[in-house]
């Protein structure tokens, strides 16, 4: 079982990570994606493009090297829950839109249905891997 937690905390991290890069180089595109959602507006996209590849690196690399992942799966527990907020609300209104998961072209299409099923497996690994750290009597200290 301990190695199915330890591939599971890798696997998430590097999904996290992975998925940052390309926001984290093009911030503009990103920002045009979360607009795409018509859910904010432009100054919380900037705020939110500027600051939520940083979570997601940030969240990625402490599951990796195993400091501080215990919060940090609780945070890709929550942005991932967002997510499904957001891509359900696209969904619900029949927007045509990408969800901008892994890469930042704002004009790409389709694909909300797919991330969703995706994002909510992801969501259901995310939340185990919490629950883990939450109920294990051996918690790391990092």
């Amino acid at each position: 079982m301990k190695r199915v937690a330890l591939l599971l905390r890798l696997g998430l991290g590097l999904l996290f990570v992975v998925a940052s890069a390309d926001k984290l180089l093009h911030p503009g595109e990103f920002v045009q994606i979360i607009l795409n959602y018509h859910i904010v507006s432009q100054g919380p996209a900037v705020w939110a493009a500027a600051l939520l590849p940083w979570l997601e690196l940030s969240c990625g690399l402490a599951l990796i090297l195993n400091r501080a992942a215990s919060g940090a799966a609780l945070l890709i527990t929550a942005m991932l829950a967002v997510f499904l907020a957001a891509e359900g609300s696209a969904l619900a209104r029949g927007l045509d839109i990408s969800c901008g998961c892994f890469h930042s072209d704002p004009a790409a299409k389709g694909g909300l249905a797919w991330a969703m099923a995706r994002d909510a497996g992801l969501f259901v690994l995310a939340l185990l891997t919490t629950l883990r750290w939450e109920s294990s009597p051996e918690r790391e200290r990092g």
